[in-house]
């Protein structure tokens, strides 16, 4: 499990050795005091073009940039806070930035020429604010704050796009019980990428949201994983309640010489706003994932029944990075199911320090007829220093069109092609 806990850290001086004179060591000077704030930075610029071959639709192009400026204070009793704003500015701003069309954040609307979507609005706004408490095995932390939970399949902070996801909440992480840890938090309000000047449900996703899980490693190479996430949002908050859901579920991971398996399945039913005619629907994910030297192969295959919705997911990082399928995936589509078989391959480079991943994905619906076409990705990323970090990414999507099957039609009828270069620089 992967939690994201902001400190400040403290800082400490080592003694030098004299040389030559081992039998009167240097004396060790006085540790300096850690400071009481401490500022924090993140910078990132990308260029990013995406087509998406509709007719009347035209190619995008976008080059932002997005800071992140902080303070973040010492622990004072276990007592600490963090304050963080974010700002995004489109320097080239051929692109609509909102998922409905002219809506008032896109950047510069032409409805006379409407452009592929690139989710990256202008926006000033306060992306990070809580007080948290560390003592007894236990961090409590209140505010506005990111939470990623497990793979962010289900809960994260969809970390691509230049304006994060975060939560008006209040979390407890518990680790008393050795190789055991416990989380719970209870959000009112999912604060979405659409940024300052976005409304209704492109601007949050309100209502009452409950996150369990719990985490064991106490059985050897063992981790097992479950949770049970309720998200009862207003009805008006996205596609008539259609994303709201009680879901419950376990993961396991173990490796097996070389193989590291994975397994998911969850259960989705109704929370109280869902409309009525939505079934009680499943999710399964496995995979296996084969080291041989510096190389790493994974074939998997992720299953989402019709109507299972995530609402809240870094939907980016699964079913392609051509995001053909986000709508349907978060639930401001109707979802009628899917199905992602997918190969995988990562290594480093022989050359230049670069680093490289590659991944084919073969798409159906969730009667696994694969009729909904292919996507082919690739990923280049090369990192300087601890705090700068280059990465390029293509992702092309081949749909074999809007027939699919008679029952269901595809959800994703488009040719997505998708490329982008981005540098980030850590403070």
């Amino acid at each position: 499990m992967r939690y994201v806990l902001l400190l400040a850290l403290s800082s400490g001086s080592i003694a030098a050795l004299q040389a030559g004179t081992p039998a009167e060591p240097a004396p060790t000077p006085e540790p300096s005091e850690a400071p009481w704030i401490k500022p924090t930075l993140n910078i990132r610029a990308r260029f990013e073009y995406g087509n998406v071959d509709m007719a009347g639709l035209n190619h995008a192009t976008a080059f932002t940039t997005r800071e992140r400026v902080g303070l973040v204070t010492a622990d004072w009793n276990g007592l600490s806070a963090l304050v963080e704003g974010e700002f995004t500015q489109a320097i080239g701003d051929a692109y609509d930035s909102a998922p409905t069309p002219f809506a008032t954040q896109t950047t510069q609307p032409n409805p006379f020429f409407p452009r592929t979507q690139i989710l990256d609005p202008e926006t000033n706004e306060l992306n990070q604010a809580y007080l948290q408490y560390r003592g007894y095995d236990t961090v409590v932390r209140g505010g506005r704050q990111r939470i990623i939970l497990d793979n962010a399949a289900f809960v994260g902070n969809v970390g691509w796009r230049q304006n994060e996801q975060t939560y008006d909440a209040l979390s407890i992480t518990h680790s008393s019980v050795e190789d055991l840890t416990l989380f719970y938090a209870y959000a009112n309000r999912a604060n979405r990428i659409f940024g300052s000047d976005a409304t209704g449900a492109l601007r949050s996703f309100a209502g009452d949201i409950h996150l369990f899980n719990a985490n064991y490693k106490g059985f050897g190479d063992l981790s097992l994983t479950g949770y049970a996430y309720l998200m009862d949002f207003d009805e008006t908050a996205a596609n008539a309640g259609y994303i709201s859901n009680n879901t419950f579920g376990t993961i396991a991971t173990y490796p097996v010489g070389p193989v590291t398996l994975y397994g998911e399945v969850a259960y989705q039913t109704d929370a109280p706003s869902t409309p009525p005619l939505v079934d009680d629907s499943w999710y399964s994910h496995f995979n296996a994932a084969y080291k041989a030297g510096s190389h790493t192969f994974t074939l998997g295959c992720e299953y989402l029944d019709a109507d299972f919705v995530t609402p809240l997911a870094t939907v980016h990082s699964f079913n392609g990075f051509a995001d053909a399928f986000i709508a349907n995936r978060i639930g401001l589509a109707r979802n009628p199911g899917l199905a992602d078989l997918y190969l995988s391959h990562a290594a480093p480079l022989p050359f230049w320090g670069l680093n490289f991943s590659q991944a084919l994905h073969l798409f159906g619906d969730n009667n696994s007829d694969f009729d909904y076409g292919w996507a082919y990705d690739a990923v280049l990323s090369k990192k300087f220093s601890e705090q700068f970090l280059v990465i390029a990414k293509f992702a092309y999507y081949d749909s074999d069109g809007p027939s699919g099957i008679a029952a269901q039609p595809n959800i994703a009828p488009f040719d997505t092609t998708r490329f982008s270069v981005e540098l980030n620089y850590t403070f």
